[in-house]
């Protein structure tokens, strides 16, 4: 038995070699530069001993491969050293294709990224038929594409139609869809995983290629038809400017066709270029902000078992349904059965659309309970107060709540504007209220924002953390403070999308200009989608606490009750669900409309890191992008400033004050701040 710091290799009687990869003080497996090596030494004493086959498979509970060490990126400082790399690599993959024995991967779990490719480089692949099987190359979420042989390998193995829509979508297939498309050459129970490997390489089967229609689509006459309509149909969801990842993608395959020793050094020389691009450093350095407020909850599970929540509107009915998605036991509290009615419908139909299998979606169900009287209110773990923003109103629920908590019990509020020193003035124990404020759609958005008040206990905002983390999402520790975080750069580019429209700028052209810039969708539609009301209620907040004007056709809708999409009218029409967008005709946006939009909520992200709302930039930058939808390949507001200039940014914020007004006067932060 050989082993190395990564890999062990053993040889069994029957001449089977089983090759384990277990990275040593790590939960989950990935392709680092030492465990690559490695394995093209033990690849070496395979076809030295030659043995019947060799079986990959991993040692690790979690999973197969989650791919290379994303750390690594970052010390490939020129495209000449990335080259050099990748090409390594992918010649450890082609010589674990050119073993004089053939090899399959024993796949449990996830096998993502450079784990998948090193399992397309085996003979056969089997999949673990535990529910847990996740395949998937989804290297275009960092900027880059596959880079071990992948963009080679997929084709040949699944064509170009499965293999174009794993790469440039970038999501993981299950085991079903694995199976239909040729991923995996067998589906078998977890614990027959070794023995059917075993099995496979005793009677090894030909190996599975493309079918015959994608091999005919891989044509080199058929080739420039299919990545016209490949690039157009890119062309509707990302940019190239933007993203130019996918549409690389597509071009190597239309210009080598996964075939020949040429179309690996085209793959190498393309992923070596676009590592050292702003879009992949921004979207790595997302990946690892990701990482780092994941890693806030802390090492030790939070040990909620049950939620109590009270308020069951949309936000509140949507917490609870998503706390007993997680596993929880939720009780939902409002004045009365009937108006928690709706809300466990809501829930009903959301278990039954996410978790696809009738009795998981039954048992979802039923840790959800209706809870009226606030009965269950001494047993919770967590209560959350998720009722409309009055302050009298929340502190009268408090001074009922707060003699029923059980000690440890944390007490929350869901408040978006609402100070916590405000909300504990009248509380015994002022020190255990905390602010989680969930986004809307809870389901949808990721980031959860923990607010400490003057008085808030640390061990309080842990717990918090924790709890957040438990409900799988990334949790935002800040400062109680007008708009938080989120809202409070949020607001001033909402704001001045519609000033711009008070201005005449039509709303299409306003919202056109931050898709252009990066925006998940434009301010004017975001407003809407948001619902006017709550944009009204909390720009007053944010108005009245910091001096500003807040702009008038706002008022003046939610007077009309136009709110927005919840009422079908609002800056847009909206019909089912989605806003009607009238012509411009040949009307172009203002050159500085960009600008004008984008730099008011770079300008509030220096002030609430001059006022320490957040900790740092990256935590902001983390915020920005993970609750507003800040365009991820630009990094976050503050990392946008950097890399344009911050010298050049207060200089075009200071233009556009002598234009517009003392909204983009430029915040102190800009001459105080090490940005």
């Amino acid at each position: 038995m050989a082993e190395t710091g990564n890999w062990s290799l053993d040889i069994d009687t029957d001449r089977v070699a089983w090759l384990v990869f277990d990275a040593p003080g790590a939960s989950v497996n990935v392709l680092s530069s030492a465990a690559l090596r490695e394995l093209a030494s033990c690849l070496g004493e395979v076809a030295a001993k030659r043995p019947l086959g060799v079986v990959l498979r991993s040692g690790k509970a979690s999973g197969f491969i989650a791919g290379a060490d994303i750390k690594e990126f970052q010390s490939m400082t020129t495209p000449e050293a990335g080259f050099e790399v990748v090409r390594a690599a992918q010649a450890i993959l082609q010589q674990l294709q050119d073993l004089p024995c053939p090899s399959v991967a024993a796949i449990k779990g996830f096998a993502l990224g450079g784990g998948l490719e090193l399992a397309l480089a085996c003979t056969y692949r089997i999949g673990a038929d535990d529910g847990r099987l996740s395949l998937g190359l989804p290297e275009v979420q960092l900027g880059i594409h596959p880079g071990f042989g992948g963009t080679v390998r997929a084709v040949r193995l699944i064509g170009v139609r499965a293999a174009m829509d794993l790469m440039l979508k970038g999501k993981p297939c299950n085991a079903a869809r694995a199976l239909a498309t040729g991923l995996v050459d067998q589906l078998v129970p977890a614990d027959e995983l070794a023995t059917r490997a075993k099995l496979l390489l005793q009677n090894p089967p030909p190996p599975k290629v493309a079918p015959l229609t994608d091999r005919l689509l891989n044509l080199a006459f058929v080739r420039p038809f299919i990545a016209r309509r490949l690039v157009a149909a890119l062309r509707q969801k990302v940019m190239p400017e933007h993203y130019p990842a996918p549409y690389a993608v597509v071009d190597l395959w239309h210009h080598y066709g996964a075939a020949g020793a040429h179309s690996y050094v085209a793959e190498a020389r393309s992923i070596a270029g676009l590592i050292c691009s702003p879009t992949s450093r921004n979207l790595v350095r997302v990946f690892m902000l990701q990482d780092r407020l994941k890693g806030l909850g802390g090492t030790t599970p939070s040990g909620v078992k049950h939620v109590h929540v009270i308020g069951a509107g949309v936000m509140g009915g949507d917490i609870a349904a998503w706390s007993a998605l997680r596993g929880m036991t939720v009780t939902l509290q409002d004045r009365n059965d009937e108006i928690i009615r709706p809300a466990l419908e809501r829930a009903r139909t959301f278990f039954g659309r996410r978790l696809k299998d009738p009795q998981a979606a039954a048992a979802a169900f039923g840790r959800l309970k209706m809870d009226a009287a606030g009965e269950a209110v001494s047993d919770a773990d967590v209560v959350i107060e998720a009722i409309f923003e009055s302050v009298e109103a929340k502190r009268a629920l408090y001074a009922e709540l707060e003699p029923r908590l059980k000690p440890g019990a944390i007490l929350a509020t869901n408040t978006s504007s609402i100070t916590i020193e405000t909300l504990c003035e009248n509380l015994a124990a002022p020190d255990r209220l905390v602010g989680i404020h969930f986004f809307n759609p809870v389901a949808q958005m990721q980031l959860v924002e923990i607010v400490k008040g003057t008085r808030t206990r640390g061990d309080v905002v842990q717990s918090a953390l924790s709890f957040t983390r438990k409900l799988d999402k990334l949790p935002l520790p800040c400062r109680s403070a007008p708009g938080f975080v989120v809202n409070r750069i949020l607001m001033p580019y909402i704001n001045e999308a519609i000033f711009a429209l008070q201005d005449g700028i039509p709303a299409v052209l306003i919202d056109k200009a931050g898709t252009h810039f990066g925006m998940p969708m434009g301010p004017i539609e975001l407003a809407d989608v948001v619902g006017l009301d709550v944009c009204l209620h909390v720009g007053r907040v944010l108005a009245d606490a910091f001096h500003r004007q807040a702009p008038e056709i706002l008022s003046s809708l939610v007077e009309q009750k136009k709110y927005g999409r919840k009422s079908g009218q609002g800056f847009y029409s909206w019909v089912d669900g989605k806003a009607v967008r009238p012509g411009v005709g040949g009307a172009a946006a203002p050159a500085d409309l960009e600008d004008r939009l984008m730099l008011p909520m770079v300008n509030e992200a220096v002030a609430c890191l001059r006022e320490q709302v957040i900790e740092d930039a990256d935590l902001l930058d983390a915020g920005a992008i993970f609750a507003t939808g800040f365009a991820p390949f630009r990094g976050g507001p503050l990392q946008y400033a950097r890399q344009r200039g911050t010298a050049q940014v207060r200089r075009r914020l200071a233009e556009l004050e002598k234009q517009y007004g003392e909204r983009f006067r430029p915040d102190a932060g800009w001459d105080l701040l090490p940005l």
